[in-house]
């Protein structure tokens, strides 16, 4: 019995260590400076299976794929504007972890401030409404004095 556990914990250590060593994608740098701006890159980048990772740590088959074409558009000389201008061609602004300001993103960038302003407009307002409520309230129920004491 033993025996059949240990075999079992072997092959599970074996296919925890296959599963990490998919995560990690190499590639031939010329020197450290350029790994660095491919990192710094594909930090910029959105992965557009995920979401809500950037290239850099997604493990998606396309954030792969789009990591080796970022690091092929480098090798072929190309500035970090132009490989994201031709990834946005591509996959819209999107791509991007932090898109330009322009018609298509108002809403991207202005709309949790609109939300925040009108949800503080609402509390003003009903704060507002209580507190003139309350004081037309005190000011009716006002006890009179007519001498009786019973």
């Amino acid at each position: 019995m033993r025996a059949l556990l240990r075999s079992l914990a072997l092959v599970m250590l074996l296919a925890a260590g296959n599963v990490t060593a998919q995560a990690i994608d190499p590639l031939p740098f010329k020197d450290h400076a350029e790994e660095v701006r491919f990192q710094k890159l594909t930090r910029e980048l959105r992965c557009l299976v995920c979401q809500n990772e950037n290239l850099a740590d997604s493990n998606a088959d396309l954030a792969r794929d789009l990591r080796r074409e970022v690091f092929q558009l480098m090798q072929q000389g190309k500035s970090d504007d132009e490989i994201k201008q031709y990834l946005v061609d591509r996959y819209s602004d999107f791509v991007l972890y932090d898109p330009p300001v322009k018609s298509g993103t108002l809403l991207l960038w202005f709309g949790p401030l609109v939300i925040l302003l009108a949800g503080a407009a609402v509390v003003f307002v009903t704060v507002r409404r209580r507190s003139t409520t309350a004081l037309a309230a005190s000011t009716d129920n006002k006890p009179t004095d007519e001498g009786d004491d019973w």
